[in-house]
């Protein structure tokens, strides 16, 4: 079974036999807003509707709906993470299929050789046009590469920026988190290719619809030639429902008010419960710790508060050596931070689950003592 990489996560084992069951980072936290919201976001799809493989056959992006566009970019103006101007939006399925097509437009075709590129995706694709070169901070080779900047980084939550910072490279900045659930927003971001889903910012991963802002005409054109190769464009379907997604979230957050409790108040509030939760847990265990990161002033929510990301970068402290193993002999499920190219002693663990599952996790955690 493939465990996508922005897809793992820490599960109470309450079925040993479900070993695999950790493999699904589901974002079902949110399920509480969106059951309050009721028949708000439903929409409903005649069968004569969405026949044709076009939806805009004038739009450089042919299977990329209008409806959905114009959420995107009404999303990105209320919140301010993001400016739309002057970029092209390319709709693709999740952000993998995106950071594909991105690779796919973006390295160089008569290249001598692959141009440096992201793990998994690459090892499984094996492209001759791109191949995993390792850690930015430590890349030192001549000649083209791309770099991804995961900001707010997966898995520990911290601010990047580009470290490489040599000629020949090009910067595909992956803002999946970049939403102020997780994080302040601090600067509306303007780069030249930047990746978001729905998965992260509402919780719809099961949608599957992420989409690129993309400043350069040309990469535009090759991604969505890449996306039209790989799947001939993307779900009519998931669009239009996406695109009521956004707008019932950008109407509940709207300057003049709302019937509705802003989605990105309440998610801010709920991730900031966990976290309080889990570091208490911490404390309580003595046997782990978590990063402490810096607070900053939100634009959006017009407060400042400590980062409180998607996913806990936990530690273990004293002489566990193998923080994955140990944790699972405790009936918790986590990911190692091996596959994160750092120490067993550190796991991933997802802060998304249902309450239940979560209050459980906080629980047991907790009575694990030095």
């Amino acid at each position: 079974m493939l465990c996508p990489s922005d897809a793992v996560f820490a599960r109470v084992d309450k079925d040993s036999s479900n070993s695999k069951s950790h493999c699904f980072g589901d974002p079902t936290m949110y399920e509480k807003y969106w059951q309050k919201a009721g028949d708000k976001t439903t929409i409903v799809i005649p069968g004569w509707q969405s026949l044709s493989y076009f939806s805009d056959v004038r739009n450089l992006c042919w299977f990329l709906e209008p409806e959905f566009a114009k959420e995107v970019v009404r999303l990105h103006k209320v919140v301010g993470n993001a400016i739309t101007e002057n970029h092209h939006i390319v709709v693709g399925t999740g952000s993998t299929q995106l950071f594909q097509a991105a690779l796919y437009a973006l390295s160089s075709q008569d290249a001598s050789e692959p141009i440096s590129s992201y793990p998994s995706i690459t090892d499984c694709v094996k492209s001759r046009l791109y191949k995993w070169a390792g850690d930015a901070k430590r890349f030192n080779k001549d000649g083209p590469y791309i770099e991804l900047v995961t900001s707010p980084n997966n898995p520990d939550g911290s601010v990047r920026q580009s470290v490489v910072n040599r000629s020949g490279g090009i910067l595909v900045h992956d803002l999946a988190y970049y939403w102020p659930q997780y994080t302040s927003i601090t600067y509306p971001a303007d780069h030249d290719l930047m990746l978001f889903t729905v998965s992260k910012s509402t919780g719809h991963a099961g949608t599957r619809i992420g989409w690129a802002l993309v400043k350069d005409m040309e990469v535009a054109k090759k991604m969505t030639k890449y996306i039209e190769l790989n799947t001939i464009g993307v779900s009519k379907d998931s669009q239009l429902r996406a695109a009521k997604v956004l707008k019932v979230v950008s109407d509940s957050c709207k300057p003049s008010g709302s019937e509705d409790e802003c989605f990105f108040e309440f998610t801010n509030h709920q991730m900031s419960t966990r976290w309080k939760q889990l570091r208490m847990a911490v404390q309580k265990s003595g046997l782990f710790s978590v990063p402490e990161l810096p607070s900053q002033f939100c634009t959006f929510l017009g407060r400042a508060f400590e980062p409180q990301p998607a996913f806990a970068w936990l530690k273990c402290e004293q002489e566990i050596e193998d923080c994955e193993s140990f944790l699972k002999g405790n009936k918790i499920l986590t990911r190692s931070g091996k596959h994160f190219g750092f120490s067993p002693k550190y796991v991933r663990i997802s802060m998304l689950d249902r309450d239940e599952n979560y209050n459980l996790f906080v629980q047991r955690l907790s009575k694990i003592l030095s």
